[in-house]
């Protein structure tokens, strides 16, 4: 090659280098915090994306994506979101419940948070009301947490011999109280006893299970929480070996096996909050966005699985599901 053809090559690709830095830092950063684990979590990572493509934002074409996983570990979930603001994200999706918007909302006064919850955000502080939350967060709302009384209905119309319901709780959770005290005094007017059993981990479930046995509970009641929902084959598993029917809060649990789920889809929420991050990339405030809401309960049968359990399915209960598998 020529000494002049060679410059003049050096020249194009240094003046190239300055252009493709400057593309790369005008293409917004999105942070996505979640508390479970990515290996089992995907499929809502996915529909974040999926989301978030519906608002004009295809990841690797005008946004770029990092995650961070807590994977179980709730108290990993601060240093994880202050990272992602250390990053220079323009926003955090933060996903996977309460303790995961808190950690976002106290990485930084400014970077805006969409989260998605299964409590309700004004009482834990998240938002001033939910049709304007006056700050920088927002995001979605399940209220998952306060249809215990009716999921623990459902189980006994599908399994009426049961007689004492074990309440598999994550005590991290900031909202495990309130959906406790809501799935206690459900069972209590349809006559059940119930027996609290604390879960936050691989580990805990298993000595969870144990005690249930001990307790000679014939029933149990999956609490809303990321952590349970990430060992959803674990606890499924469990289930069917020992033959005992259970409650679970999405249909993520019924296709894993379980006998029902109750509540609104999660899949869902997570779209809706890769729909309100691309919104406020384009320009929207998250003090103006109102909290969004389900409009919608899925109900979910496994047929199969009663089946095996022996449990004859009324015909008003399955005419109520929206799927039996």
């Amino acid at each position: 090659m020529r000494r002049r053809e060679f410059i003049m090559l050096l020249g194009g690709a240094a003046s190239a280098l300055p252009f493709a830095a400057f593309a790369q830092q005008a293409m917004p950063l999105v942070g996505f915090l979640n508390s479970a684990s990515s290996d089992t979590y995907r499929f809502n990572a996915d529909s974040f994306r999926a989301g978030l493509a519906q608002a004009g934002f295809v990841e690797g074409r005008n946004v770029r994506i990092e995650e961070r996983w807590a994977r179980g570990d709730y108290q990993a979930l601060p240093a994880l979101a202050a990272e992602l603001v250390a990053m220079g994200v323009s926003v955090i999706a933060a996903t996977g419940d309460v303790a995961s918007a808190r950690a976002a909302q106290g990485a930084s006064p400014t970077v805006p948070v969409v989260f998605t919850i299964g409590a309700d955000p004004v009482r834990f502080g998240l938002v001033a009301s939910h049709n304007r939350p006056g700050g920088h967060v927002t995001g979605v709302s399940l209220l998952t947490s306060l249809i215990g009384a009716k999921r623990v209905e459902l189980l006994k119309q599908v399994a009426p011999r049961i007689s004492r319901l074990a309440l598999v709780m994550n005590p991290s959770n900031p909202s495990a109280a309130a959906e406790q005290a809501d799935a206690q005094d459900g069972a209590r007017k349809l006559g059940l006893e119930t027996v609290v059993l604390n879960a936050g981990s691989a580990r805990e479930i298993d000595t969870a299970f144990e005690r249930l046995l001990q307790a000679k509970a014939d029933a149990f009641f999956i609490a809303t929480d990321p952590i349970l929902l990430d060992r959803r084959q674990q606890i499924v598993t469990y289930a069917e070996r020992h033959a005992l029917p259970a409650v679970y809060f999405v249909r993520q649990f019924a296709e894993a096996g379980g006998l029902l789920s109750y509540g609104p889809s999660i899949s869902w929420m997570y779209h809706q909050a890769g729909e309100y991050v691309g919104q406020i990339l384009k320009g929207a405030k998250p003090a103006e966005m109102p909290v969004m809401q389900p409009t919608k309960f899925e109900f979910v049968i496994n047929g199969k699985t009663a089946k095996a359990l022996g449990l004859a399915v009324p015909t008003s209960v399955r005419a109520l599901a929206d799927e039996v598998i």
